[in-house]
């Protein structure tokens, strides 16, 4: 039950979420969805609910319940959310029913475009262009799926307990994209890229170190002995950080 719950709640979270990321670096994708105004609404029963606002050409990820979407399409579980995300299951749409057209043609094609750049070959990844977008990507998912683990995981929980409380900001050198973790109050979120005066700081050299390192095709501690990643501040901060991170293979692998 837990396995199941925990999954869909980095499902929507952290990786569908990331459709937000990936129209803003994305040209294909922003070509996509240029005249999309639409507000689709995600949710499970007793579970967790996410909505994605489309307007402008730009696409926005809230949590929650939207007040006014334009489709609501309802999961009657966990399990039920995460069999859609894996092909194996369609959502209940419970409004936009003249959208279905959208909803089956259409919004598919974005979340193809997501899954072209999360589940890559080595090929794809050899192109910088593509590797910068993949480590994007995977720098979102990474930074929501560590919030979400150090919440609804039992196991993540544990490891996080030993969190300090402050910022870690998370950065690929020189002028890479960046994410920040918060621990305040015991409670966990996703920071500003940038923060100001963070208490940890943990840095990649370049994108191809960081994209080796979310791709596993390098070991951390080699990486850590060349200097091709650094460590700053409050150690045992990364280092609960870097333990929640391990744990997501198991749920999104």
């Amino acid at each position: 039950m837990e396995y199941q719950r925990v999954k869909a709640n980095l499902n929507l979270h952290a990786v569908l979420r990331n459709l937000e990321t990936l129209v803003a670096c994305d040209d294909k994708a922003a070509e996509l969805i240029k005249s999309w105004e639409v507000t689709l609404q995600f949710s499970v029963l007793r579970g967790p609910a996410l909505y994605l606002e489309f307007q402008n050409g730009r696409c926005r990820a809230g949590e929650g319940v939207h007040h006014a979407p334009d489709v609501r399409l309802f999961f009657l579980s966990a399990r039920h959310l995460n069999r859609m995300m894996d092909g194996k299951a369609s959502p209940i749409p419970l409004k936009g029913f003249t959208r279905l057209s959208f909803l089956t043609k259409e919004f598919p094609k974005l979340t193809d475009r997501l899954e072209y750049f999360l589940k890559p070959d080595e090929a794809l990844l050899a192109d910088d262009a593509f590797c910068e977008i993949n480590t994007r990507l995977n720098l979102g998912v990474a930074a929501y799926a560590v919030r979400e683990l150090a919440t609804t995981d039992s196991m993540g929980r544990l490891n996080a307990a030993s969190m300090p409380e402050g910022t870690l900001s998370i950065r690929v050198l020189p002028n890479g994209p960046s994410v920040s973790i918060v621990k305040e109050n015991g409670g966990y979120a996703v920071g500003k890229p940038n923060p100001e005066n963070p208490m940890a700081v943990m840095s990649f050299r370049d994108m191809g170190v960081a994209n080796d390192l979310m791709n596993g095709k390098c070991d951390a501690f080699a990486a850590l002995a060349k200097g091709d990643v650094s460590m700053k501040g409050k150690i045992p901060m990364i280092e609960a950080v870097n333990l929640l991170m391990d744990r997501i293979p198991h749920y999104l692998g």
